[in-house]
């Protein structure tokens, strides 16, 4: 008789992590598999936007007390178009929430997760260990994974892919939607010379949206997006040239860009997997679906799937990654993830082009927004919680 291991989680990153403290605190065991070595996210400095309601799941896993030395607040966003006088703010305070959301490190998010992985009996991690192939049937999933030079295979009645999107749903015969942007996001860091007073900055201009959001005491994390060619000329220029752009978009809300850190760039793409009979099997977070990051939304919407997953192995009284198990799972995310898709589409489509006589509208509908108070609040819940 083949072993079968409950639970095999193929990515160890923060939504894997995730998945097994849930588990874990309901008394299920599970296994991490992750190709990297153990601790190597640790020490990443890419910022991370935690929505309010991500803080409220790392608060059930007593994670958010680790994190909160490092984390900065954003207690408000203000969001605007370059060249019109519409805009809309929003207010932590105006929704009972201590913050609309928050700025952390990718390292230091990964180094609180290791380390309550370390201390849980319940959770095994294997690391270097890089997934090759996964199968299932109606009994249970199987994932191949090389170690060391060495080929092994674990079962699992339910097998969760949580590698971040790194294209593993292939092997498993998956299909992918997507659209291609012909769009890349430029991050980096930069100090401006005034303060940021916690508030986090959405600015739509004709060549795409840039955010602005407080990381630290003084400095701003940036999410600068636009056509693949506009985005490869801001990298190419001068530290100078490249804050004088920054100061000509985006305006004198904080002063003159004083400096910037090293610049990044990657392509960006709207993707989400076809509906597929997989029993035993089950994919979350970035590997399940990518969004624009004009909103924010895509890791928040991975949090949450982790969390619905691990509700659902916990209260199911099927057989564990059953077809009844996995719908249940799949109807409890479908509207979130649905949603999220569409609203990143619809404010890359309706915010990054310079159709004549859509500016007008765009800074009329800013300012009507932000006199609508139900449609601020169904804003701040989607964004905080999914709902």
């Amino acid at each position: 008789m083949q072993k079968i291991d409950n639970i095999v989680i193929v990515g160890a990153g923060p939504v894997g992590l995730v998945l097994s403290l849930l588990l874990a605190k309901e008394g299920i065991p599970s296994t991490l598999l992750e190709a990297r070595k153990k601790g190597a996210a640790n020490q990443d400095a890419r910022a991370l936007a935690l929505s309010y309601g991500t803080r409220v799941i790392l608060d059930k896993l007593g994670t958010w007390s680790l994190l909160a030395p490092y984390a900065t607040a954003i207690n408000t966003i203000h969001v605007s178009q370059k060249g019109s006088f519409g805009r809309s703010v929003l207010e932590a305070a105006d929704y009972g929430q201590e913050s609309l959301g928050y700025v952390l490190s990718y390292g230091a998010l990964c180094s609180a997760l290791n380390a309550q992985v370390d201390a849980q009996a319940h959770i095994t991690l294997i690391d270097e260990a890089q997934a090759e192939s996964i199968a299932y049937n109606t009994e249970f999933a199987t994932v191949t994974y090389v170690q060391g030079g060495v080929s092994f295979q674990r079962n699992a009645g339910l097998l969760v892919l949580a590698d971040g999107g790194r294209s593993l749903e292939q092997a498993a015969g998956l299909k992918r939607n997507v659209k291609e942007y012909g769009h890349d996001a430029l991050i980096t860091k930069v100090k401006a010379e005034l303060p940021h007073r916690n508030i986090a900055y959405e600015r739509f201009t004709s060549n795409g949206p840039m955010a602005l959001l407080p990381n630290g005491a003084s400095d701003f994390s940036l999410v600068w997006t636009g056509k693949t060619e506009y985005v490869a000329a801001l990298l190419d220029l001068s530290d100078a040239e490249f804050l004088a752009q920054l100061h000509a978009q985006f305006g004198d809300r904080v002063g003159r860009f004083l400096r910037v850190e090293k610049r990044m760039t990657f392509p960006l793409r709207l993707s989400k997997l076809q509906d597929a009979d997989t029993p035993h099997f089950a994919v979350i977070g970035n590997a399940a679906q990518t969004m624009h990051p004009v909103a924010g939304q895509g890791f928040n919407v991975g949090l949450r799937d982790a969390e619905m997953l691990a509700r659902e192995v916990a209260r199911s009284a099927c057989e564990l990654g059953s077809p009844q198990m996995l719908s249940a799972y799949q109807a409890s995310r479908k509207t979130d993830t649905e949603h999220g898709l569409m609203f990143t589409d619809f404010l890359v489509s309706v915010f990054s082009n310079d159709i004549v006589g859509i500016s007008s509208l765009r800074s009329a509908g800013l300012s009507i927004f932000d006199l609508v108070k139900p449609m601020k609040r169904y804003l701040v819940n989607k964004m905080s919680f999914g709902k």
